[in-house]
C-alpha cells in the first residue's frame, strides 16, 4: 500500500545513529560531517517506488562534489518477512549499482523511528548544521524519469548550497509503507 509522510518538521535535527554498513563499515552521523548537506534516503530492495527512482538518486550524489553532498541510504524493513531488504541483498544490490553512497542496514528499526521515516523512499535533506531543510519528493515524476518536469530536492539542495532555505511548501513523497516487525 502507498503511503505518504506527515508535514516536515523543519529545523528539527537529524537524529544520532550508528549502523552498519553493506560495506561491512559502520556509520555513524558525524562521518559525514564535512558534507554541506547531508541527504538520509530511506529505501529499499523490493519497494517498486523506491526502485524507479534508484538511478535517479545515484545520478543526483554524482552530481554534486564530495564536499556538497552526501547521500546516505538506509533500509529498516523487516528482512525475515522481506527477504529481498535483508542486508546480504541490500549489499548485492549496491554493488550491482555501484552505489556511490553507504547503504545502511537498521535492523532494529530504531533509526527509521528516530527520523520518523514511514515509507521508501523517504527522503530527509539536512543543512550544514544537520537542521532538517527538506522532507519532499525527488521529483514530479517517480514512475517516468523522461515526463519529470520539477527536480524538488535539488532545487532544496540548490537552496542549500547558495546559503538559501528551500520552500517551505513541500510536496510529501510517495511510496511502500516500511515493513515494521511483528512485535511492534
Amino acid at each position: 500500500m502507498a503511503v505518504s509522510p506527515p508535514a516536515p518538521d523543519l529545523g528539527k535535527p537529524c537524529p544520532d545513529f550508528l549502523l552498519p554498513g553493506v560495506d561491512d563499515r559502520t556509520y555513524a552521523l558525524r562521518d559525514f560531517a564535512a558534507a554541506r548537506c547531508l541527504l538520509v534516503v530511506f529505501t529499499c530492495n523490493h519497494c517498486p517506488y523506491a526502485r524507479a527512482v534508484e538511478d535517479r538518486i545515484i545520478a543526483l550524489q554524482r552530481e554534486y562534489s564530495t564536499g556538497a553532498l552526501q547521500v546516505v541510504a538506509i533500509c529498516a524493513n523487516d528482512a525475515v518477512a522481506y527477504p529481498d531488504d535483508a542486508r546480504p541483498r541490500l549489499a548485492e544490490r549496491w554493488r550491482e549499482q555501484r552505489m556511490p553512497f553507504p547503504y545502511l542496514h537498521d535492523e532494529a528499526q530504531s533509526v527509521a523511528r528516530a527520523f520518523g521515516a514511514v515509507c521508501t523512499p523517504d527522503f530527509f535533506l539536512y543543512d550544514q548544521d544537520r537542521a532538517l531543510r527538506y522532507r519532499g519528493r525527488l521529483d514530479d515524476n517517480w514512475k517516468e524519469p523522461d515526463k519529470v518536469t520539477r527536480r524538488e530536492l535539488k532545487e532544496a539542495i540548490d537552496a542549500l548550497l547558495a546559503d538559501r532555505r528551500p520552500a517551505e511548501a513541500q510536496q510529501p513523497s510517495l511510496g511502500c509503507s516500511i515493513k515494521w516487525t511483528s512485535q511492534d
